[in-house]
């Protein structure tokens, strides 16, 4: 099995509701997302979707992929990330990746004939989900009514966006946990700053929270970069710390993990992809710590997540009305359930397929500085050039 092309397609949609958070109050409901198929010889396709900013990237980095067996997923992961090494796997780099590797290990289970979870070895297709409204123009009617409906998925656990007026959020924290206080059992809540405070401003509101509610975490109380900071804040609050979702590589957890600044780490699809997080989640099994997934449209990481053994829950916006494709799974009695169609079970809509079919091969070339050469770090090459080498 070969690969023969890579394709990619820019498509908008709204969001059911506005989304938004202590960076971008008022929010906003329109989105894009870079679709990306990837046909073999044998006529089977990869999909995935990945950011819009992206796509010139991912085609200066197809080229790399033409020709090669799409199973060796590893492999071909290391060879894309070998190839961005002088500017490093971050931004557009790290998003083109990441689409990439998503669309080969769909593929990788579709020559499989299974299930997206079973080819990563997960045993069950069931993982703990909790509810996030990413809401914060939300009015209370509003945020009510969402965790309403999630209470009614059984789901028991609420995180909800802070950050900007501490009454107000304390308002908002008893809404959802009286929403998700259902047959006896008292709803839990987490917050989420998205990297607003700084760690000494986190601390005070945080403890002044913890007064009333027990929270499960608090997530990105200060900036993803501040290893000292954030564990500043994890030895004043009582709730554990929650951080990396926007931390793209497994280098970039290192100095976390070695000063104990995350007490939970979350990785997701744009972690590089599954093969980038799967270094980070068996990193982080290492050090004994637990992994939540983050949201994608359709919960598809569902799939990464059923296959972690340090897993604790993934989180479930259910905001998506119309964005390009379907998903095989569901919500059941506070679980995300994988389905058993191949892949990831995403399936394009028909007219998203329609675009891909009318699409020109499209190439991109330009001048990226050369990679990593073969061997670098664990055996040395004979002195000059190999058919390998970045020409």
């Amino acid at each position: 099995m070969k690969i023969t092309r890579v394709q990619t397609q820019v498509h908008r949609y709204e969001s059911a509701r506005p989304l938004a958070d202590a960076n971008f109050p008022y929010g906003q409901s329109s989105w894009a997302s870079l679709a990306i198929l990837i046909t073999t010889d044998e006529g089977l396709q990869g999909t995935s979707i990945t950011l819009p900013a992206a796509e010139q990237m991912v085609h200066n980095l197809a080229p790399l992929l033409i020709g090669k067996d799409p199973r060796g997923v590893k492999g071909l992961y290391k060879t894309l990330v070998d190839y961005v090494f002088k500017s490093g796997c971050r931004g557009i780099a790290s998003e083109a990746i990441a689409g990439l590797d998503l669309a080969l290990w769909d593929l990788k289970a579709k020559a499989n004939d299974e299930p997206l979870y079973r080819t990563l070895g997960a045993s069950s297709p069931k993982v703990k989900a909790y509810a996030s409204e990413i809401g914060s123009s939300l009015s209370s009617k509003e945020l009510k009514a969402f965790y309403d409906e999630m209470a009614k998925l059984g789901i028991t656990m609420g995180k909800v966006k802070i950050g900007l007026d501490q009454e107000f959020d304390m308002a908002r924290l008893r809404i959802v946990q009286d929403a998700l206080s259902v047959n006896g059992r008292k709803g839990q809540v987490a917050i989420d700053s998205n990297e607003y405070w700084a760690p000494k401003e986190a601390i005070r509101r945080i403890r002044e929270i913890e007064q009333e509610f027990d929270l499960a975490w608090a997530e990105e109380p200060a900036g993803r970069w501040n290893v000292q900071g954030l564990k500043k804040v994890s030895d004043s609050i009582t709730a554990a710390v929650a951080s990396g979702e926007n931390l793209k590589y497994v280098t970039e957890f290192v100095p976390h993990f070695e000063a104990n600044s995350m007490d939970i780490v979350e990785i997701g699809n744009y972690t590089t992809g599954i093969t980038g997080a799967l270094h980070v989640a068996e990193l982080a099994y290492a050090y004994e710590l637990p992994v939540c997934v983050m949201n994608t449209p359709g919960n598809f990481m569902g799939h990464f997540a059923a296959a972690l053994p340090n897993h604790m829950m993934i989180e479930v916006v259910n905001a998506w009305e119309d964005w390009g494709y379907t998903v095989d799974n569901k919500i059941e009695d506070g679980w995300l359930i994988c389905g058993d169609s191949p892949g990831f079970g995403i399936t394009f809509s028909e007219d998203l397929l329609e675009k891909f079919r009318q699409q020109e091969q499209v190439t991109y070339k330009s001048f990226v500085m050369p990679g990593r050469r073969e061997g670098a770090g664990l055996y040395v090459l004979a002195p000059g050039f190999s058919e390998d080498d970045p020409k």
